[in-house]
């Protein structure tokens, strides 16, 4: 196995992303299991560290299989999986009740994690987005157009390990991806992780205190489009 643990994992990315370290980045991870590689990565690169609160829309009767994602609350941002969708016969009203459910767990997540903790301002800086692995791409995909929607000057995609046809299904959305391992038969993401127990909120909790609130930082914002 290449990493011994998602920590492991984090302090190679954080050696890959060292050139960032002074481009103003900012530290966004998928927690839960994002969140102990993300801690590493913005320790190395003494930057901001904060969440993209997103979610997998599982396939009611197999819900490991995702039939798309959804990232945060309010004006929330959606992905469906189509193939699924359709290779399945899911219906809109089905599909929006999951997506229901994933919502409620993500406002949960919010009070749970954050509480009134000052989220990061990415607009102009850097925004690594991190996560301790690919599977089907869906949670990832769904953050990345969440993210860039915050106009960030730069989106780059941090990841110890992916499938291959992942990752270039990912590659119009960012900047720059660093992914330590890529294969084109992949299997699970714990194949590629000795030690990879399910993170508690407690961890993602104990884990965001070791940081300061992110600070709102004097940037030079992007021209508006158009």
């Amino acid at each position: 196995m290449p990493f011994a643990n998602r920590a492991e994992a984090g302090r190679k990315l954080a050696a890959r992303l060292a050139g960032y370290r002074d481009r103003s980045p900012v530290i966004l991870a998928l927690p839960r299991g994002g969140v102990p590689v993300a801690a590493e990565i913005a320790a190395a690169l003494g930057a901001p560290l904060d969440l993209v609160l997103v979610r997998k829309i599982g396939v009611p009767y197999e819900p490991e299989l995702a039939m798309g994602a959804v990232v945060d609350g309010g004006a929330s941002f959606v992905v469906r999986n189509e193939d699924v969708i359709r290779l399945l016969g899911i219906v809109d009203a089905d599909f929006q009740a999951a997506c229901d459910v994933e919502l409620a767990e993500i406002e949960r997540r919010r009070r749970r994690y954050l509480g009134s903790r000052q989220r990061a301002e990415i607009a102009g800086c850097t925004a690594i987005v991190v996560d301790d692995g690919i599977a089907t791409g869906a949670t990832t995909r769904a953050a990345l157009h969440a993210t860039r929607a915050r106009n960030p000057k730069r989106l780059v995609l941090a990841v110890p390990v992916a499938p291959t046809d992942s990752l270039g299904e990912l590659g119009d959305l960012v900047d720059d991806i660093v992914c330590l391992e890529s294969h084109e038969v992949f299997g699970a993401i714990g194949y590629y992780c000795r030690d990879f127990r399910q993170v508690t909120d407690e961890e993602v909790v104990e884990i965001l205190g070791r940081f300061s609130a992110p600070q709102y930082r004097d940037v030079e914002l992007p021209a508006p489009r158009g």
